[in-house]
C-alpha cells in the first residue's frame, strides 16, 4: 500500500494524525510506503520565520483566543503521548527546509523518526526549526548524518520536490492538513480517530483485491 501524507511540521494537528496513522499501521501490520507531501501553511512567511506572539496575535487574535483552541490540542496530543509547550515557541516557522530535511530522510529510511524529532523540536521544545543547526541535530537524532544535512540546506537540494508537492496539492483542492491518501483511491482529512483510517485502508484493499 502507498499511502500519500499531505502535512507540514507547523501543524499541530498534523503530529497527532501521524502518530494515529502509524499505529494504524503497526496494529494491523501493514508494511505501506508512506510518501511525504511537502505542504506549507504559511508558505508566505519570511524564511525565518517571524515572532511567535506576532503570529499568535494575526493568526488567533491575541493570546486569550489561541490558548484554548492550544489546550484543546494539547489535551488531544497528551492522548497519544504527545507533550505541546506553546508558551514556549519562539518563532512561527516557514518550514521549507524542515520539509528538505524530510525529504532527505525518507531517501535514507528515516521518514518518521525525523518527523517525529523535528515536531518535538518545534511543539514540544520550541525550538526554531528554520536553523540550520536544529534541523541537523534533530535529523542525527533520527539517525540521518547532521553533516549530510547541513550540506544539502547549504544548496537547492529537495527545494523544487517541496513546490511540486505544494502545486500537486492545489490540483486536488488540499486546504488543509494532515491529508492522507491511501493508494490514490481514500483520503482522510484530518486528525482521525483510529476508526476512520481502518476504514480507508479497508476500502483500499478491497478495491485493490477486486482490480478496481
Amino acid at each position: 500500500m502507498i499511502i500519500d501524507l499531505f502535512a507540514d511540521v507547523a501543524c499541530p494537528w498534523c503530529w497527532i494524525g501521524e502518530r494515529r496513522l502509524k499505529r494504524v499501521l503497526e496494529e494491523r501490520g501493514i508494511d505501506a510506503t508512506v510518501r511525504w507531501r511537502p505542504y506549507q501553511l504559511q508558505r508566505g512567511l519570511p524564511p525565518r520565520g517571524e515572532p511567535w506572539n506576532e503570529f499568535v496575535e494575526k493568526k488567533f487574535g491575541g493570546w486569550a483566543r489561541a490558548r484554548p483552541m492550544f489546550a484543546q490540542v494539547a489535551a488531544a496530543g497528551a492522548g497519544e503521548g504527545l507533550r505541546y509547550d506553546f508558551e514556549r515557541i519562539a518563532r512561527s516557522a516557514n518550514t521549507r527546509d524542515a520539509h528538505r530535511v524530510l525529504l532527505l530522510a525518507q531517501d535514507r529510511g528515516r521518514l518518521w523518526e525525523a518527523a517525529e524529532a523535528i515536531y518535538a523540536a518545534l511543539f514540544a521544545e520550541g525550538r526554531d526549526v528554520t536553523d540550520t543547526e536544529v534541523l541537523a541535530q534533530a535529523a542525527a537524532s533520527a539517525g540521518v548524518d547532521a553533516d549530510e544535512v547541513r550540506r544539502m540546506l547549504a544548496g537547492d537540494e529537495y527545494a523544487g520536490e517541496v513546490e511540486e508537492s505544494q502545486e500537486l496539492a492545489a490540483r486536488a483542492g488540499i486546504t488543509g492538513v494532515p491529508f492522507a491518501v491511501f493508494d490514490g483511491r481514500y483520503a482522510v482529512s484530518g486528525a482521525q480517530p483510529d476508526a476512520v483510517f481502518n476504514t480507508a485502508i479497508d476500502r483500499a484493499l478491497a478495491e485493490a483485491a477486486n482490480g478496481a
